[in-house]
């Protein structure tokens, strides 16, 4: 039986390298649909790749001419009108188009958890989650008209060694380096689930060509449940940095004081994010998330500290942690 062909649209970002790494170890064929744009994750062998802007449909139709394909996975689609060109562009051309949603659509804030595939999707605060929600809804119509053959696949908080996952990225890390205070939203216990992108690529690559997931949608996270205290300590430890100053500050107080930030926090952070991962677990026996943050926060400062280019502090950001903390003292 010839290997099964994958297009993956994007294919170099936190998540889909991980997908197409994991896609050629499984015997997959794969191409890749991409920009050619430089990157710090380059494909492996013997990935396809097929140049073209994904936004220029009509370049895309012309790359891909006479070409089918067993699935497709749409890292790269974010609007509802670019989700109605990816169902006119891949009608008939592939036997599956995963779209990668995010589980950040889901209810804000959940009326229950753990949150499930039925949890509803709702999230007023957040533009991008309310796109992936429209995108999705343009799909399941294609779905039930047509017989569009989608499987929409939910990410949580996903990440790599070149991601750092606190409010302020490698600024926070740099300020607990620097014995300063870092700001936590609300009082810290709010719970989170962070997921090792390489754990995601194994039940990912599970679902690709699954019969069973066309026309349903299924969220891959890790069950490694952390506080944001313990995600900011387990930061700091990695980092060398002793245990780090936490001052708790309220959602609502820092989206009011940096806007820049609230939309991030309203929409997501703040709220419990926990997941009941049966049903990725039933369509994929096998997976299950083996590496937890502890083990991903090393990886991360390893990675950064290998390269003071990596290492960047933004000063405005730097500054607004600074007056937000100084915010915080001045009404103790």
């Amino acid at each position: 039986m010839p290997a099964p062909r994958v297009l993956f649209i994007g294919g170099t970002g936190v998540i889909s390298s991980a997908c197409v790494r994991g896609a050629v170890a499984a015997g997959i064929q794969v191409s890749v649909l991409n920009r050619g744009v430089s990157t710090s994750r380059p494909l492996p062998e013997p990935v396809e790749v097929i140049r073209a802007d994904v936004r220029d449909t009509d370049a895309v139709r012309a790359a891909l001419a006479g070409r089918e394909f067993d699935a497709v996975a749409d890292f790269m689609t974010f609007t509802a009108d670019q989700a109605e060109a990816a169902v006119d562009l891949f009608t008939g051309r592939a036997g599956q188009y995963v779209f990668i949603s995010s589980a950040s659509a889901y209810q804000k804030p959940p009326a229950r958890l753990p949150v499930t595939e039925s949890t509803p999707l709702r999230n007023p605060f957040l533009e991008y989650s309310r796109d992936k929600i429209a995108c999705e809804d343009v799909l399941a119509r294609a779905w039930r008209d047509s017989g569009f053959p989608v499987t929409v696949v939910r990410p949580s908080h996903t990440y790599d060694e070149t991601s750092v996952p606190l409010l302020g990225g490698w600024t926070d890390v740099d300020r607990m380096r620097r014995g300063l205070p870092v700001v936590v939203h609300g009082d810290g216990t709010s719970l989170w689930t962070l997921t090792h992108h390489a754990d995601f690529a194994r039940a990912f690559v599970g679902l690709l060509g699954h019969p069973a997931t066309i026309g349903d949608s299924v969220h891959i996270t890790s069950d490694e449940v952390l506080t944001w205290d313990q995600i900011y300590r387990t930061m700091a430890e990695a980092a060398g940095a002793g245990d780090p100053e936490i001052v708790h500050i309220a959602s609502d107080t820092i989206a009011a004081l940096a806007p820049d930030l609230g939309d991030a926090l309203l929409g997501d952070r703040s709220h419990c994010a926990v997941f009941d991962n049966s049903k990725v677990k039933a369509l994929v026996p096998d997976f299950v998330a083996t590496i937890p943050f502890a083990v991903g926060a090393r990886d991360i400062v390893a990675w950064h500290d290998a390269d003071a280019s990596r290492r960047g502090v933004n000063a405005d950001l730097d500054s607004t942690f600074d007056r937000l903390v100084d915010h915080a003292l001045a009404r103790r």
